[in-house]
C-alpha cells in the first residue's frame, strides 16, 4: 500500500515540470521591444510594409499561394523571397525550424512569430516593429495585428530570426 501511494504521488507530479507550448510570452506588461527608428530596423519595416500594401485584404485560403487566396506560411515565404531574396520552406512547421530562436523582448523587424492556436493549429507572421506583425489571418485575410492582442499573446509559441 505504501508503494502504491508513493507511485500515485509521483504520477500526479509528473506534469508539473512540463513546459507549456507558448513559452517566453510576448509583452506581458504593455511595453514593446526596443525599436531603432533610424537604422536597419526602419529599412526592414518599410520593405515589409510595402509588401503588405500589395497584399492587404487578400483573403485567407488554406494552401493558397496567390492574391486570390493565401495562407500564412505562403505569405511569409513570398514576403521574404520578394523583399529580401530569402528562400523559406513552404509550411509553418518547417519555417519554425529556420534561423535562431529569439526572446519576445528582443524582437526586431523581420523576425518570424509563431503561434499555436488550438491543439493542432500553427500560425506564422512577420514582426514589423512597434508591437505589430503582418500575417494572413484566417478570419480577415492579410492584415496587421498587435502582438500584445490578448488572442495572439495567449497562443504565442516562439520567435525566430533569420540570417539575411
Amino acid at each position: 500500500m505504501k508503494y502504491c501511494m508513493a507511485l500515485l504521488c509521483l504520477l500526479s507530479l509528473g506534469g508539473c515540470g512540463t513546459q507549456t507550448y507558448y513559452d517566453d510570452p510576448i509583452i506581458t506588461d504593455g511595453t514593446a521591444p526596443m525599436f531603432d527608428e533610424s537604422g536597419e530596423d526602419m529599412a526592414v519595416r518599410q520593405r515589409l510594409l510595402q509588401h503588405y500594401q500589395t497584399w492587404q485584404g487578400v483573403p485567407y485560403r488554406l494552401g493558397g499561394t496567390t492574391k486570390q487566396g493565401v495562407d500564412c506560411s505562403s505569405f511569409t515565404q513570398q514576403a521574404f523571397q520578394q523583399q529580401f531574396g530569402v528562400q523559406l520552406p513552404r509550411t509553418t512547421a518547417d519555417q519554425a525550424a529556420e534561423g535562431m530562436r529569439v526572446a519576445g523582448r528582443s524582437l526586431q523587424p523581420g523576425d518570424l512569430l509563431f503561434y499555436r492556436p488550438g491543439a493542432k493549429g500553427r500560425h506564422v507572421g512577420i514582426y514589423v516593429g512597434r508591437g505589430e506583425f503582418l500575417h494572413a489571418s484566417t478570419s480577415r485575410g492579410v492584415m496587421i495585428s498587435r502582438v500584445d492582442n490578448p488572442y495572439w499573446r495567449q497562443y504565442f509559441w516562439q520567435a525566430r530570426r533569420l540570417d539575411y
